[in-house]
Order: C-alpha cells, then structure tokens, then sequence
C-alpha cells in the first residue's frame, strides 16, 4: 500500500518585529513593526500572534496614516474581535496601537513595507532602544 505524501506546510516569514525591553516607566514608543504589505487585514494577524502573551488579547488597534488598504470596523483575529480605527495622519512617523483592556497599550513605529533592510534596522533598533 502507497500513501500519499502530505503536502509540506507553507512557510510564513518572520515577523519584523523588535520590542523595548519591559520597564516601570512608560515609553512614547514600544518598539517596531516592519510589516511586509500595506495590507493590514493581511499583515495583522501575523503582529498579534507574535506579540507576548503578557500583553493579554490586543482588542483595539489604531492606525496613523493613510497608507494602509481599506479597513473595516473589525477583524476576526484567532477567533476574538479587534475592532480597527484609522487616525488623521499626522506629520509624524506612522504608528500603530494595541490596546489590551486591564493590560494596557502599547505603541509600536511602523516601518513602511517598501523600505530597505539598510535603512530599517536602524529605525527598529532605536524604536526598541537598542540602539548601541
């Protein structure tokens, strides 16, 4: 008897993602989030499944800008509702928040899908503060 070998899994790339280490004093930035696409209803679930457990289940996300695709009001992300937001662009660099309700917010720098390996290490490590 022959079995059929079983299509290997696909591969997801690494999320780009650096985070400041946890302090007691709040940070205006938590760290960054190199996504791969504008597409956050795509690029979404990949950054909330990589976020530590500790920050609890991120049910708000907001967004600066007005380079991200369309977005509904919510998103179904891991069998739990994230409601979405957009913010006014502000002159700025782009942001996203998560809120955890009774965890708390955190406030990650964006870094544009379109920029260089060169140009976004720089930008993730001081976001993360580490920065040497």
């Amino acid at each position: 008897m022959t079995t059929a070998a079983e299509p290997p899994l696909p591969v997801r790339p690494l999320l780009r993602l650096r985070l400041a280490p946890h302090g007691d004093l709040p940070r205006a930035i938590d760290g960054a989030w190199w996504p791969r696409s504008y597409e956050l209803l795509t690029e979404l679930p990949d950054l909330l499944a990589g976020l530590p457990n500790a920050w609890g289940h991120v049910s708000s996300v907001t967004v600066n800008g007005t380079a991200w695709s369309a977005l509904p009001g919510r998103i179904l992300v891991a069998n739990q509702v994230v409601r979405l937001h957009t913010a006014a662009a502000g002159s700025g660099p782009q942001t996203i928040v998560l809120v955890a309700p009774g965890e708390g917010r955190w406030d990650l720098l964006v870094v544009p899908p379109d920029t260089t390996e060169a140009e976004a290490e720089p930008l993730m490590s001081a976001a993360a503060g580490t920065l040497d």
